[in-house]
């Protein structure tokens, strides 16, 4: 996780691309970084693309705020396409545990 200007940060995936492991840095560097309460959402600030702090990777952006004029309505799905899209950061925390339970299952 790479903090970036006016409390946006950056998620560089190393390790695959599912939407669920962006969330899950997001929302890990919320409550241990941050120190940011469980209830508190976390916005996606810029969809999958790039990354600024890691070149030749990518890269997904989040706040603690809302982006202005973006759609914060409740999705269903777990995305990173959608500027806007947002859980609670326990929620987004969560997606860290589900990784550790999927290689249990596979063995």
């Amino acid at each position: 996780m790479y903090a970036l200007q006016n409390g946006v940060f950056e998620v560089v995936n190393h390790f695959g691309s599912a939407p669920k492991d962006y969330w899950c840095g997001a929302g890990d560097y919320a409550i241990r970084v941050l120190r940011t309460p469980a209830t508190q959402r976390v916005y996606l600030w810029q969809a999958v693309g790039p990354s600024v702090a890691e070149p030749g990777k990518k890269g997904v952006q989040f706040s603690l705020q809302p982006p202005a004029g973006a759609d914060t309505s409740p999705g269903y799905s777990v995305s990173v396409k959608r500027v806007g899209d947002n859980m609670p950061a326990s929620m987004a925390q969560n997606y860290c545990y589900d990784n550790t339970a999927d290689e249990i299952w596979l063995k």
